[in-house]
């Protein structure tokens, strides 16, 4: 019979695991915007945990730099410079570029229509201005066809990069042309329906450079610490 007290680590690893993902999520969706506190009470009150999971969830965002702990002060959602965003979205794009490639070989008819009714949706809310939604939609695309690549540990490097792409760099910039960020991936789709590896990782390769060239244009002012809201 297994002593319970062995097991017992193992289960606040995979709360903490599952306390880190929803705080993804947040920051993801824009709910937590740089620059916003992430109260350790809150959160665990909101989730129905301990606090100490969620200690251990920031902890590790910490160390993937997209938390910042300091003493005395609590956490928040770290406010990366443009040389940082710039070189996360490098390292991004290289991934996408691989992830691509490899999901042209493995493309079936239902990802082609799953990636094309994304787009659909990109048009769709360029159409009504609604930039949020416009933004998840953009997001879920690069990650179905980061997953369509079959290969996890592009997936799981991946993953560690996207809230540098989703939160700093999306659609809710003021004055971006929405309906060319959803045109923007037409290519990259009608490549993957060529089932074309090169022209796939060259297309999701110059797309990434548009979005550098976006961030590099970018006023110094939307890189500075911001008053955030609390994350109750």
């Amino acid at each position: 019979m297994i002593d319970e007290r062995r097991t017992d680590p193992v289960a606040r690893n995979v709360l903490s695991a599952q306390v880190k993902d929803r705080i993804l999520q947040w920051i993801l969706e824009g709910e937590l915007a740089p620059g916003s506190r992430v109260v350790e009470t809150r959160v665990a009150r909101e989730l129905g945990t301990s606090q100490a999971p969620v200690r251990e969830a920031l902890r590790d965002l910490a160390t993937l730099g997209i938390i910042d702990m300091q003493p005395y002060r609590g956490a928040r959602v770290r406010q990366p410079s443009k040389d940082e965003l710039v070189e996360a979205m490098e390292v991004r794009g290289e991934l996408e570029a691989l992830a691509a490639r490899q999901a042209a070989t493995r493309m079936t008819d239902e990802t082609i229509a799953q990636l094309r009714a994304l787009i659909d949706e990109m048009h769709h809310f360029a159409e009504i201005g609604d930039a949020h939604a416009h933004a998840m939609n953009n997001t879920e695309f690069h990650a179905l066809v980061v997953r369509a690549s079959g290969n996890r540990t592009l997936e799981r490097t991946w993953s560690m990069l996207q809230p540098y792409a989703r939160t700093y760099v999306t659609a809710m910039v003021p004055g971006t042309d929405l309906v060319w960020l959803g045109d923007r991936h037409v290519r990259i789709l009608e490549a993957l329906e060529a089932h074309d590896p090169a022209r796939a990782a060259e297309a999701m390769r110059l797309h990434a450079r548009e979005a550098e060239e976006l961030v590099l244009d970018m006023d110094e002012a939307m890189f500075t610490d911001q008053p955030a809201s609390t994350k109750s």
